[in-house]
């Protein structure tokens, strides 16, 4: 059955190595290639899986890719697409971790992503603009849509996305003009999912905990596992909204204790720079603290320690996601639940807006840059330029000019 969805497989896979930006823009680049050019899901439905990965922990592009497939061909099909999805970024980013470890890179500068940042400020306000087409249709949706870009801009916190959608969502309740269609056939509900997430919490929390007892000889991988998989099922906010929890669990506790940090903060902060120039998920930044924490070791250990990392922070939101998503099947054919789309999708592309301003907000303004910002966008709202080739094309011109 899976031999149909390999045109899927090789776009998810072409994106996964064309994919910059971190996720504002990773939705820009969804809406050109599963929406524009493969017809995979509606705007209506992008927005609607993006909304609902904002409700989740864990990195929410990924979550949202994930999706995509997952209404395709199940559970099977998504996890491969999560696999291909993930693999890029994670071998690039464990690849960093021996070059970091073994050779001084940190000093040097490369141009080849000179462009990067703009184009994704592109992308961003296409994704943005080509929503407001379906979901900005009356007055309360651009009320909606201004009142999620001003909170975005205001609240500089991971936490303001729930509560923006929540908000939105109670305020397009107040019409009572759309109409759910029935639900025919309620989706199953798994719990295997949710009892597999807990346990696996459960014992990896134990087996950390008797790793550092016992003094186990090889107990930083435990600890990783352990530290990892927590993370990733209580990060709200993306990629962004790791760097301060892992500099407290690596870097300052350690410290506090009069110990060696497990991984230095100049290291952490290398692999947080480079992981913004590589295409893919926030989140594979783990793959390259998992190897620097396990370097002292040797080159296997490393491995170990980047396949842990990666395993470990990905895991958790894949399970939730597949033990939730069908719930809020079920639910939105509920007359309250439909009605807060309205209100949530409008919300979403507000905050979508707002990323991109506060994207361009971290280029240093030349006009050279805001000319890659409207040139991006064009090619994406007015021509059929593959996304990709919009991608090599201004990696290729940063690489001969600078």
């Amino acid at each position: 059955m899976l031999l149909r969805h390999i045109p899927f497989l090789k776009a998810v896979f072409i994106y996964s190595f064309t994919a910059f930006g971190g996720p504002q823009a990773h939705i820009g680049m969804m809406a050109k290639t599963f929406v524009q050019k493969r017809k995979d899901v509606t705007e209506d439905e992008l927005l609607e899986l993006n909304a609902f990965c904002q409700m989740l922990p864990g990195p929410s592009s990924t979550q949202t890719v994930t999706l995509i497939a997952m209404k395709r061909g199940g559970i099977p099909l998504a996890s491969i697409t999560l696999l291909l999805w993930i693999l890029p970024a994670a071998l690039i980013m464990g690849a960093v971790s021996f070059l970091v470890h073994y050779f001084d890179i940190k000093d040097v500068q490369t141009n080849l992503f000179a462009y990067i940042r703009p184009m994704s400020v592109g992308f961003v306000c296409y994704a943005a603009a080509k929503m407001m087409q379906t979901s900005i249709t009356h007055f309360a949706t651009w009320c909606i849509m201004a009142g999620g870009l001003a909170a975005t801009l205001a609240f500089r916190s991971p936490w303001v996305f729930p509560g923006i959608l929540i908000l939105a969502g109670s305020i397009s309740n107040f019409s009572n003009k759309r109409i759910p269609d029935p639900l025919v056939k309620p989706k199953p509900i798994n719990w295997m999912n949710l009892w597999v997430f807990a346990l696996i919490f459960i014992v990896a929390g134990v087996l950390s905990s008797l790793a550092n007892a016992g003094k186990w000889e090889h107990k930083l991988v435990f600890n990783l596992f352990e530290n990892f998989y927590r993370f990733g099922s209580i990060v709200f906010g993306g990629g962004q909204a790791l760097l301060p929890m892992m500099l407290y669990q690596f870097v300052n506790t350690p410290v506090h204790h009069g110990l060696t940090p497990i991984v230095t903060a100049p290291d952490m902060l290398t692999g947080f720079g480079i992981v913004q120039a590589v295409p893919g998920p926030v989140f594979s930044v783990c793959s390259f603290v998992g190897g620097m924490a396990l370097s002292p070791y040797g080159a296997t250990w490393q491995l170990i320690g980047c396949i842990t990392a990666t395993v470990a922070v990905f895991l958790p939101s894949a399970l939730l996601l597949f033990f939730f998503y069908p719930i809020y099947e079920n639910l939105k054919h509920h007359v309250i639940i439909f009605r807060a789309l309205e209100g949530i999708n409008a919300a979403v592309v507000g905050i979508i807006w707002a990323s991109g301003l506060v994207l361009f907000q971290s280029v240093p303004f030349e006009w050279s840059n805001l000319i890659v910002v409207v040139i991006t966008f064009s090619l994406l709202y007015y021509t059929k330029i593959p996304a990709p080739l919009i991608v090599v094309g201004w990696l290729l011109l940063g690489w001969s000019m600078h």
